[in-house]
């Protein structure tokens, strides 16, 4: 199995392309047999869980059985036919899955995968469909999280997409190892507290975390590859 998280940024008046692009390429993404799980996404603007849409920026994350599925949908698809004419730019962070738990609407898109044996850079999914009644509460401590995060031991780049505005959000990470994302996670007294308040006060209807082993990126964002230098040392 592998994971490729596509983000997609188009020029400014080229946007209509890109929300057209959310209707019409549902069909195509469906009709895929090589591919397994995919969300179409928009991206929030500051790398993390953000109320402002990047209207400039939107987002795939494909599951696919092999990689010569993957690769066919890269180089021939209507789909990256699209990109092509339209985009900007497009990324692509090819992954394959270390740990899943949680679902993502009712399904395990990475399998109940557990690899605990993995040591190198590593890329984390945070997903969830947050409650109406606890939006106040979720949207009033992302910004410390978000801080920390950016400003952690370890950390790459991230994305902040999302299916929806507001309530069904994701976060997609890339670290230098697994240890800096147990040191961020569980070694601020700020992240501790609020992991500890989505459990008491039930923040989330559905929730995913998964870990991937990053193992091939194309393409460009803003004009750099933020994952070059890792693919370089290891």
């Amino acid at each position: 199995m592998v994971v490729a998280l596509t983000v997609i940024r188009y020029s400014k008046p080229k946007i209509p392309f890109a929300f057209l692009a959310m209707a019409i390429h549902r069909l195509p993404l469906a009709l895929n047999k090589d591919c397994k799980f995919w969300k179409l996404m928009g991206s929030g603007k500051n790398g993390t869980f953000d109320k402002q849409a990047d209207l400039q920026q939107w987002a795939l994350l494909t599951v696919w059985d092999s990689h010569e599925g993957f690769e066919s949908f890269r180089l021939k698809s209507f789909v990256s036919s699209w990109w092509k004419t339209f985009a900007l730019e497009t990324y692509t962070i090819l992954c394959a899955p270390l740990s899943s738990h949680g679902k993502w609407d009712g399904s395990e898109p990475f399998g109940p995968v557990q690899n605990t044996v993995y040591d190198g850079p590593v890329a984390v999914l945070t997903r969830a469909t947050i409650r109406f009644n606890r939006l106040k509460n979720f949207w009033a401590n992302v910004d410390k999280t978000a801080k920390l995060m950016l400003g952690s031991k370890g950390y790459i780049t991230s994305f902040g997409i999302g299916e929806a505005p507001l309530y069904r959000q994701a976060t997609f990470s890339v670290w230098e190892s697994i240890e800096d994302v147990k040191a961020f996670a569980y070694e601020s007294a700020e992240h501790r507290e609020v992991i500890r308040k989505t459990r008491e006060e039930n923040w989330y209807s559905e929730e995913l975390f998964a870990r991937f082993k990053p193992i091939a990126s194309f393409g460009t964002l803003k004009g750099s590859d933020p994952l070059q230098h890792i693919f370089k040392k290891h």
